[in-house]
């Protein structure tokens, strides 16, 4: 099997898999945060703030990953003229993804659809906390964001560790998607590859699978073993 394609400058595998690393750091912060805030929508007092939470996540989460990442293109940026950065700064360079224009569209997809998943694991989590506890805040005059980020959400994210491991680990694959916007990175590269060295197809697939397991395995075992050591005893 020839994998001599592995030298070849033209073929920046490790710097295409350090453009899906970033894509993968940036978008698992947002889309924690966002999902927590809209898990912690989806469990409010208020109605309009429950009814906004659950059709954004119902409407977003089954809309496919694709047309997201070409709507932030096509639609923020063409269209509404959404301008993030200086439009292709940074595409030669991994220390300059952040700037580039179609990087950061990318993450904000990514943040949007992600943190659907979060906040459903999140608030299942929510849902494992006895609600004996909740009361009991609110008992003692404890507002609910209050009972909602000292007394909940602690307990709720010892629990959903491994859920959010297996939405860590969909995001990290689901960012070959971006290639459909941001060409600096592994399955954007992947193509190239496969139109200019159709005959090694077996050689470049064994390699960008061993990537992505190299890059998968190690989180879901480590998120595995913290999730068994934080677990809420009940």
């Amino acid at each position: 099997m020839d994998f001599s394609f592995l030298s070849n400058p033209d073929y920046p595998i490790l710097k295409a898999f350090w453009g899906n690393i970033q894509l993968t750091f940036w978008s698992a912060i947002g889309a924690l945060i966002l999902g927590t805030v809209l898990a912690g929508m989806r469990v409010s007092p208020v109605p309009l703030m429950r009814g906004f939470s659950t059709v954004y996540v119902n409407i977003v989460r089954n809309t496919p990953l694709t047309l997201i990442i070409i709507m932030m293109s096509q639609v923020l940026y063409t269209q509404l003229g959404l301008k993030l950065a200086s439009r292709g700064a940074g595409a030669q360079g991994a220390i300059d993804f952040l700037y580039n224009q179609n990087f950061r569209l990318a993450v904000l997809g990514f943040i949007l659809y992600t943190s659907t998943f979060v906040s459903e694991a999140i608030r299942s989590g929510i849902n494992t906390v006895p609600a004996g506890q909740a009361e009991a805040a609110r008992a003692i005059g404890m507002k609910f964001t209050q009972v909602l980020g000292i007394v909940v959400l602690p307990q709720a994210f010892r629990a959903v560790i491994a859920p959010l491991a297996s939405v860590l680990i969909a995001l990290i694959k689901n960012t070959t998607v971006a290639a459909a916007i941001f060409s600096a990175e592994i399955a954007g590269l992947m193509a190239t590859m496969m139109e200019n060295e159709a005959d090694k197809f077996v050689a470049i697939f064994i390699i960008i699978a061993a990537g992505f397991i190299i890059l998968t395995l190690p989180v879901g075992i480590l998120l595995g073993r913290v999730a068994q050591k934080v677990a809420v005893k009940r």
